[in-house]
């Protein structure tokens, strides 16, 4: 008798983890479409300033408008790949008027070039989009800021390589420029995707409930068969 409560037991906390997992899936399905349309919402909006004690992770896809000058010698090139191929981001530290230091994803090129050669270093005025620091480097490939070879766009690291002091703790992607110069960095290449398969994962899980309360209960029924012709 005690085995026959122990497998009763088992079997219906089996169905109840698995229904409970099935709940928690539509549960993140409903965070995950909340998540979306925020981000389509701050992507789409109209640029504003850089808020003072913006974050990374808080104000992540946030579209601001930044202006000032570069700050001469803080320009890095990163590792890349993106739908147009293998190549580098060009980041460049930005001075704004109050003082702050941001670094901005101008875009992608092809190949490393001269520094500040497309544009002028002062009277600068652009818009982007507020993406969170990615210390250490990429999978398997840490950055070697003495050797300057960057593959993550680690806002902390390259600040203190080019000994600018405190930066701002997250970059701007820059959007795309309407008439961009010969060789000038390709903005507008932000990657916006988030996978959204809970409502699969809920189906499954929901179906292992079903399936095993109906292997259960079939097992169940056979036990009682056995004991009415005992």
């Amino acid at each position: 008798m005690t085995k026959q409560r122990a497998a009763l037991a088992a079997w219906l906390g089996g169905v109840a983890v698995f229904a409970a997992l099935g709940v928690w899936q539509l549960e993140r399905r409903v965070w995950k479409l909340d998540l979306i349309a925020r981000v389509e919402q701050r992507v789409h909006a109209p640029a504003i300033a850089l808020p003072v004690g913006a974050q990374g992770a808080a104000d992540e896809y946030r579209h601001v408008a930044l202006a000032g000058h570069w700050r001469s010698g803080a320009e890095t090139w990163v590792r890349a790949t993106t739908e147009l191929g293998p190549g580098w981001w060009e980041l460049s530290a930005l001075k704004l008027a109050d003082g702050r230091t941001v670094f901005v994803n101008r875009g992608f090129v092809a190949r490393p070039g001269t520094p500040g050669a497309d544009e002028p270093a002062s009277g600068i005025t652009l818009t982007g989009l507020i993406r969170p620091s990615e210390p250490g480097g990429s999978f398997l490939r840490p950055n070697v800021p003495a050797a300057n070879r960057w593959y993550s766009r680690d806002v902390a690291a390259l600040a203190a390589a080019h000994g600018l002091g405190r930066v701002e703790p997250f970059f701007v992607d820059a959007d795309a420029a309407p008439q961009p110069a010969a060789g000038a960095p390709i903005g507008g290449l932000t990657v916006i995707r988030f996978r959204n398969e809970h409502l699969q994962y809920a189906l499954t899980w929901f179906a292992l409930a079903l399936g095993l309360g109906y292997a259960g209960w079939q097992v169940r029924r056979g036990a009682w068969g056995a004991d009415d012709d005992a």
